[in-house]
């Protein structure tokens, strides 16, 4: 039972500053944050904000910052629950928050020199603006969840495999609608496209996968 052992105290902290930064997300870009939490099954975020996409933005430096703190909560909880039930650990929160966020930027940044490289940077562009609109729609979602799991319901495997099944899904309704969007150009190069998700959105998950588990042994 992660509620009577684990404090609530800084998880509290975390979830106020998590929530503080998709209020002001909401604050500063009204509109925008309207259609933002429409954008499953909506396309009409991606059409109109896709164009205007700079590289340093601020709406989504918002919600990354909230995808990171959300993501890395989660991952305590379900660390605890998955493995055995442990007090929380500042430090260790801070190396999960860091890991977390250093992982993500890494990708991206290394899509980008691949789109650099080859001289796709529209494309590129493109597909990372969608894949990032639906992992901070991810983020967003796990903010309730996460004040669920910490001061609602117990965080059983259960529950926890439903809020990964989610969050995954969420994630590959993203991928489908950038698939669709630029199907003809990856069909046309299957070959590029194969070893791009092995290399880039399989290849991570799978080392940090290893680590952990090497971390457990």
């Amino acid at each position: 039972m992660l509620r009577e052992i684990v404090s609530n105290d800084w998880f509290t902290a975390f979830l106020v500053i998590a929530l503080g930064l998709v209020s002001l997300s909401k604050f500063l870009f009204a509109h925008r944050f309207k259609d933002f939490i429409s954008v499953i099954g909506n396309t009409k975020y991606l059409k109109i904000y896709m164009r205007d996409q700079k590289f340093i933005d601020g709406f989504d430096a918002l919600l990354f910052l909230n995808l990171i703190i959300s993501l890395s909560i989660f991952s305590f909880i379900a660390y605890s629950t998955f493995t055995e039930p442990s007090e929380f650990d500042l430090i260790l929160f801070f190396k999960v928050v860091f890991g977390v966020g250093v992982l993500i930027l890494i990708k991206t940044l290394l899509e980008r020199l691949i789109g650099s490289i080859f001289e796709i940077d529209a494309l590129i562009d493109s597909y990372i603006f969608q894949k990032t609109t639906y992992k901070n729609y991810a983020g967003f979602i796990l903010l309730p969840i996460n004040c669920l799991l910490i001061y609602t319901i117990d965080a059983t495997k259960p529950i926890l495999y439903a809020s990964i099944s989610l969050i995954v899904l969420i994630n590959f309704i993203g991928f489908i609608s950038s698939f669709k969007n630029h199907q003809k150009l990856l069909l046309n190069n299957i070959f590029y496209f194969i070893l791009y998700l092995c290399a880039l959105e399989i290849g991570p998950y799978l080392i940090l996968y290893k680590l952990i588990k090497d971390f457990n042994a």
